[in-house]
Order: structure tokens, then sequence, then C-alpha cells
């Protein structure tokens, strides 16, 4: 099964980010970072999401990345579907932080149960063929609006989305710029996909 193992973020300062990265998620999520000054300008056409057992869990790590310096788009709150909120970390990656859950069963700890990259994607159709065609095997499809791809334990799952709608559920406008400053790191081969996000085999 095509897998990610690690996602490279472009970030200005390295080691800003590395030390953001270290503060705000102690090594829960793969997450590695190169310098790259390449132009983007607003929304770049993704968001990461962790995926926690509790409300508590996800407010104490949704605290932590603000401590280490990220900003709320959405602030940490209740909903009909669970508890989470959005943040931006200062290298500008979304990651949202959520449980399905609405009451705590145990004390706060910070564990993510599974990171999900979601892409915004112009043709959903189109986007999702060329997946398949890379040997991802589809896990959920709601028609043109988001399809999630099967993973295995320990690694990151895939997830296309409507560019706009992402950009909503995110809290930012949809429009953007340039590089997206994404290297996806897995086992399906180097390629670029429709919407420019990069692949690159991971190390053996």
């Amino acid at each position: 099964m095509t897998s990610i193992a690690s996602l490279t973020l472009g970030v200005t300062d390295p080691s800003a980010a590395e030390s953001f990265y270290r503060k705000a998620f102690d090594g829960a999520v793969p997450v590695l970072t190169r310098a790259d000054e390449t132009p983007t300008t607003g929304f770049r056409g993704f968001t990461v999401s962790l995926v926690v057992s509790q409300p508590s869990t996800a407010a104490a790590l949704i605290d932590a990345t603000l401590d280490a310096g990220a900003t709320a788009l959405k602030p940490a709150a209740k909903s009909f579907w669970g508890f989470g909120g959005v943040v931006q970390a200062p290298d500008g990656t979304i990651w949202k932080i959520a449980t399905s859950e609405k009451k705590d069963t145990g004390p706060a700890t910070r564990r993510v149960d599974d990171v999900v990259l979601l892409l915004g994607v112009a043709d959903m159709v189109a986007s999702k063929r060329f997946y398949v065609d890379r040997g991802l095997t589809v896990a959920k499809s709601f028609g043109r609006k988001y399809t999630e791809f099967a993973s295995t334990p320990g690694t990151v799952k895939l997830a296309l989305y409507g560019r706009r709608g992402l950009a909503k559920d995110a809290g930012v406008a949809p429009d953007g710029s340039g590089s997206h400053r994404l290297t996806i790191g897995g086992d399906a081969g180097a390629f670029t996909d429709p919407d420019g996000f990069d692949w690159q085999p991971t190390p053996a």
C-alpha cells in the first residue's frame, strides 16, 4: 500500500521552525524542515490535521502551539462534530487539531492518533484518478467534495478536498500563489500531482 512517511516544509528559517515544532508537538508529528526562499503568497493549498482522542488533549496541543508562537485562525471550541481549533505556524503552515469526542475519558496527553494531510484540489475527479493510478486505495469518498485514501498505521493519511472548501475549513481566504513549500515523502516515487504538490521517495 502506498504510504506517506514524512512531510517536509519549506521555511525561511529552519532553526526557528525546528524549535517551534519541537515545542509544539514534541516529536509526535513526522514533520521535517528545509530552507526555502521560493515566493509564496496567501493560502498554500494544504492543511495538516491532527486527530486526537479527547477535548483536553486537543486543547493541550493547541495551547502548546500558541505558546510556541502559532497564531489562532479558529480558536478551540466545541461544535456539533466534536472539539477543535485551527492554528497557523510561524512558517505559514496551517494545522487543525481536533477530536470527534465531546467529553474527556481520562487525563490530557500530547498523543496524536492520526495525522492527515489535506490537499486542496481544483478538480476532484482528476486528482482522485491521478492518485489511484499511483497505487493509492480510496477509503472514503464524497463525490466531488472529499476523498480519503487508505493508509497503514503510523503513516500520514492523504485526503483531497476542494480548494475553496479547505480554505473555508481553515478560516482563511482561498486565494494564493507561488510555491506550496511542501514536499511529500513516501513510497510512491517522485512526481508532481495535478495541483503542483511534489512527492519524493523516502530514503530506504
